[in-house]
């Protein structure tokens, strides 16, 4: 398979959504693992260690332009995959198969996909960049802690996260045995196997990211 193939054949935009899927998910781990420092309640002092040297650190910096590069292929990918398979299928069927065939998740792949792109913007504007306005531009420290404590006062920024997270919930689930199916790695008897950790891990890590808005909220996190 040719370098153009890879990014306009089916199979090779499966192959690189695969492959950016599982890098956004070694992302996911770190951040989730970062943000959990809130939960030592501590007043943030813990978080904002580990926040300021995760945005001060050169390279977690250079990293972080990877992470970015590929955020935006798998969207790009996504988008395009979402336009293939809608142009395959011109019409509605007339009577749909529904979870006979497929998970609803899997056939809402490009709704939940677009749901979790307004949420990342969202998310950025709160926290990413003010947190590069201070290292690049106005260089006056930040409290990170602070940060979020300020957007989750308000009540709409919560329940706008947590269907952000929901959605989240949903897309890993499909997405993350899907990826490995897509490497090749699809046997009788690793299949189940890698369903279940999908499972966990969807519910593990997006139970996490939709408590911190909340606790926060309520002032159970202070």
């Amino acid at each position: 398979m040719s370098i153009a193939q890879v990014f306009t054949s089916s199979i090779g935009r499966k192959l690189v959504m695969g492959l950016t899927g599982l890098f956004l998910v070694t992302f996911l781990v770190v951040h989730v693992g970062i943000n959990s420092m809130i939960f030592f309640n501590d007043h943030g002092e813990t978080f904002n260690q580990y926040a300021h040297f995760m945005s001060h650190n050169f390279l977690i910096r250079i990293m972080e332009i990877g992470l970015f590069v590929g955020f935006i292929i798998h969207i790009y990918q996504g988008f395009l995959l979402t336009l293939q398979n809608n142009k395959k299928r011109p019409t509605k069927y007339a009577v749909s198969a529904g979870n006979e065939t497929s998970k609803w998740y899997s056939r809402s792949m490009g709704v939940l996909g677009s749901l979790l792109l307004i949420f990342l913007v969202v998310h950025l504007s709160h926290f990413w960049v003010a947190t590069k306005k201070e290292l690049y531009i106005t260089h006056a420290g930040i409290n990170p802690f602070n940060e979020m404590k300020e957007a989750f006062s308000h009540l709409w920024v919560v329940v706008l996260y947590v269907i952000g997270v929901v959605a989240l919930a949903w897309h890993l689930i499909h997405g993350f045995p899907s990826a490995f199916q897509t490497l090749g790695i699809n046997n009788s008897k690793y299949n189940n196997a890698i369903r279940v950790a999908g499972l966990g891990f969807s519910i593990l890590v997006c139970t996490l990211f939709a408590l911190m808005p909340i606790l926060m909220h309520i002032g159970v996190i202070a």
